[in-house]
């Protein structure tokens, strides 16, 4: 019996000692732990609730897909525990947390790199410069730029068709800070969606498209897609185009499309045993599923900076109000 208690005190894990079924999980915890936001950051919060649930049999984790700025006003209104994001929150979504009384902690989970993919069948098309990508995106290019040989002469005299995250994805809101220069700033006509399949699925069926969205979703369906490599026409780095994998997204050679992503918590949800249980495991494991589901795992030294912040329970972004932030490093915000 001493042994137990002693065993209780000192364990770090989220099982008391005696509170195991025979099967290894866990009876001690119960509840609804409801999380929502990035459909970027979905499948590393899917993989997370399934292994994490396997566990803790008497907590139900709901993990729903409504775009980070969905999932952001959800949580301003405390209607979920928990959002994801693929970039930090925007002065507007923390006054509505502020409107409603709601504190939070914000925790980077892991990197990812926007990609920019075409047709298995596109042959001339291996790589595009940041300002060719400006010059196709940018408002102005609405019905202006419309086929693949006015971005190069020797590329074909054909339609692009284009398709990219919806209006609501915190993709949407980096990528046209990054490649634009403004946030929203974008031509209108392409196919969008916050549900990243229906994007792959409009690039791998149509010879001539063009999109982007997050790596994972590229990692998943790499067989049905071509990869672009991406030069941001900065001299000085010498490296000219770069190929996002693993390695080029955690190191930021992948440039200017590599970024941190998030999950926000709400303070007072994160009181409750049952929810903390679920943050401290999503932090513990986060780095290896995300790894799995073809993302990119943060260094033990980040992780480290980003456990002590949810257990200090420090408030607020270290992004101040700067909303979609290109080139960071968070070794140098955390600290």
């Amino acid at each position: 019996m001493i042994h137990c208690l002693l065993l209780v005190l000192i364990s770090t894990g989220f099982y008391g000692c005696g509170n195991k079924l025979s099967d290894g999980t866990s009876s001690e915890l119960s509840g609804i732990v409801k999380l929502d936001g990035s459909s970027t950051v979905f499948p590393i919060s899917e993989a997370v609730a399934e292994e994490f649930q396997r566990g803790n049999r008497g907590i139900r984790v709901t993990v729903g897909v409504s775009g980070t700025g969905g999932g952001m006003k959800k949580f301003g209104k405390n209607e979920i525990d928990i959002t994801s994001a693929s970039r930090p929150i925007k002065p507007k979504e923390i006054e509505l947390c502020i409107e409603n009384s709601i504190e939070f902690v914000e925790l980077p989970v892991a990197y990812d790199g926007i990609v920019v993919v075409v047709n298995t069948e596109n042959f001339w098309c291996s790589s595009m410069t940041v300002e060719e990508l400006k010059l196709l995106w940018s408002p102005e290019a609405q019905k202006i730029i419309t086929h693949w040989n006015q971005i190069r002469p020797d590329w074909p005299k054909k339609q692009i068709h284009l398709f990219g995250a919806g209006a609501d994805s915190g993709t949407y809101d980096y990528f046209t800070k990054a490649i634009v220069g403004k946030e929203h700033s974008s031509r209108g006509d392409f196919t969008a969606s916050e549900d990243d399949n229906v994007l792959v699925h409009g690039v791998s069926t149509n010879r001539y498209a063009l999109g982007f969205f997050g790596y994972g979703y590229y990692f998943e369906n790499k067989e049905k897609l071509k990869l672009i490599s991406i030069d941001d026409d900065n001299d000085s780095n010498g490296k000219g185009p770069i190929t996002p994998d693993a390695t080029t997204i955690e190191n930021g050679t992948y440039q200017p499309l590599s970024r941190p992503i998030f999950i926000y918590v709400n303070k007072q949800s994160a009181d409750k045993n049952h929810v903390n249980a679920f943050v401290e495991f999503y932090l513990k494991n986060g780095g290896a599923l995300a790894s799995e589901v073809g993302y990119v795992a943060l260094s033990d030294s980040i992780y480290k900076l980003v456990v002590d912040r949810y257990r200090n329970r420090t408030l607020g972004s270290v992004f101040g109000t700067a909303g979609s932030k290109v080139g960071v490093s968070l070794d140098k915000v955390l600290k």
